[in-house]
């Protein structure tokens, strides 16, 4: 596939191609552009020629666009859901589920920007008016993860286009290709320039970080990436929209049933393979239950299914690459040389010949010295760790450099009240770990970064914000110089 620039697809002045890969079968999909500084260049000014008539296209008009575009999703949901499950492996359950929170984020993007633009104030004189205008920042530069493709770039650009911006998007370079059948499918109506594709890899990347031409750029990602970003961005002052990942912490309250506490706990650590940036990745279970969860969490852990996710009996897909999957394996060895104990998984499945698989693992016998527990890991693992009191529970789970989310499994008012007070997270989730709702902020504290998607909050990330004094009267004003009698 080629990038799409200026409403058409194009090689741009690639000389190089990047090889998409399905990490279930290790199978070539297709290959894309390695994209260039001169197609960052081409792409930035063909989204700045369309800046200038996009902000001034009618919000209504706007929304109608966007409710197209994300109709034509819904219409080719079925096509989007399989490229990105052989894409990026997700089972096609999970797969069907982004998609749809995928054109679902268009059409809510697409009436909250044409709700209001600011507000009017109350004046300091009656002869003068006081406003305030919400106005977009121009070309934003929309920076993508491979985990969530499709719906991570729905909660950068719905609500960067519905504000008025334009943009140019950048696709991880592992799975570039949902992203480009996207535009091929959904914004052929949209006018030239509004929205651009340059495929790449990191160069391509700094390329647009660097645009002087780029206010704005929304980056979801790593840590290091996103201080790299901040360090290029910093000079140039521009407006940097991050969400750097997590290490989210799971409490388990000795009030919840077994069974809750085991399924919430699978889920949240497990779903996408624990590729996710809000995955519980640090489990803490009461030391009253400690010993039997842990072993009906491995007993049911054990019974999960993993395999292609076309396949509908898998529960459980592939990581994406291997050097993700070497990752994990290594946090896993240290754990163990440490003291830790591994009760089922973290090994490479016998019986799937290719893909990048790695069994869940259960662990025990953790602490906060081991990489395990203070890195984030990004695959799938749940370790285990006991608390005596709710004072050391809120202790452990704020006992990180990072504050995406926490999750908390108890029907005590009083317990959650002090949870959701205390620990230092951007989004809380009591007994319904990792959903969303369009409605509500998300984004984190610390070093997970500090800007929001979705809610209110998400399109306001994309305005910049102007304070208007008016003198409808224009009367010259008795304190003006110079400095007269009428002062003493």
């Amino acid at each position: 596939m080629r990038m799409y620039i200026n409403g058409a697809f194009t090689s741009g002045s690639a000389t190089e191609e990047i090889t998409v890969i399905n990490p279930a079968t290790e199978e070539v999909l297709d290959t894309v552009p390695m994209g260039t500084a001169v197609d960052v260049n081409t792409a930035v000014a063909a989204a700045k020629t369309a800046f200038s008539s996009w902000k001034r296209i009618p919000a209504w008009e706007r929304a109608g666009l966007l409710h197209e575009a994300a109709r034509k999703m819904q219409d080719h949901a079925e096509e989007l859901a399989h490229l990105l499950t052989i894409e990026e492996g997700k089972p096609l359950e999970e797969n069907e589920e982004e998609v749809f929170w995928t054109y679902d984020t268009f059409n809510y993007y697409a009436e909250l920007g044409r709700h209001e633009r600011g507000r009017f104030l109350p004046p300091g004189d009656p002869d003068q008016l006081n406003f305030v205008i919400k106005e977009p920042y121009g070309v934003v530069g929309c920076i993508l993860p491979w985990n969530f493709p499709l719906l991570l770039l729905a909660w950068k650009l719905a609500p960067a286009l519905a504000a008025g911006n334009t943009a140019v998007i950048k696709p991880s370079e592992h799975t570039p290709l949902s992203t480009l059948k996207l535009m091929e499918l959904a914004f052929d109506h949209f006018p030239p320039g509004v929205v651009n594709v340059v495929t790449g890899a990191g160069v391509t990347g700094d390329a647009l970080v660097r645009h002087p031409d780029v206010p704005l750029i929304a980056f979801t990602g790593s840590v290091a990436t996103g201080q790299r970003i901040a360090s290029i961005a910093a000079p140039m002052m521009k407006k940097l929209h991050l969400e750097l990942g997590g290490k989210d912490p799971l409490v388990i309250g000795p009030d919840v049933s077994m069974e809750l506490a085991v399924k919430a706990t699978a889920y949240a650590g497990l779903i996408n393979a624990g590729q996710v940036c809000t995955s519980s990745e640090r489990i803490y279970v009461h030391e009253s239950m400690y010993g039997r969860f842990s072993e009906e969490l491995a007993e049911f852990v054990g019974s999960l299914k993993l395999g292609n996710g076309l396949d509908p009996d898998t529960d459980i897909g592939p990581m994406l690459r291997p050097h993700f999957r070497e990752k994990v394996e290594g946090q896993l060895a240290d754990a163990v040389q440490a003291g830790a104990k591994v009760l089922v998984g973290g090994k490479r499945p016998s019986h799937l010949e290719r893909g990048f698989f790695l069994e869940p693992a259960v662990i025990v016998n953790v602490d906060h010295s081991m990489r395990l527990m203070h890195e984030e890991t990004f695959g799938p693992t749940l370790p285990l760790m006991p608390y005596r009191n709710f004072d050391e529970a809120i202790a452990l789970a704020n006992d990180t450099t990072m504050g995406l989310g926490a999750t908390l499994l108890s029907h005590d008012a009083k317990l959650v009240k002090r949870f959701f007070e205390e620990v230092k997270a951007g989004t809380i989730w009591i007994n319904d770990p990792l959903t969303d709702n369009f409605a509500g902020p998300f984004g984190g504290m610390k070093m997970t970064g500090g800007g929001r998607e979705l809610g209110q909050e998400g399109i306001d990330e994309f305005y910049e914000v102007k304070h208007v004094h008016w003198d409808v009267e224009g009367k010259i004003k008795e304190y003006w110089f110079p400095y007269g009698k009428q002062h003493k």
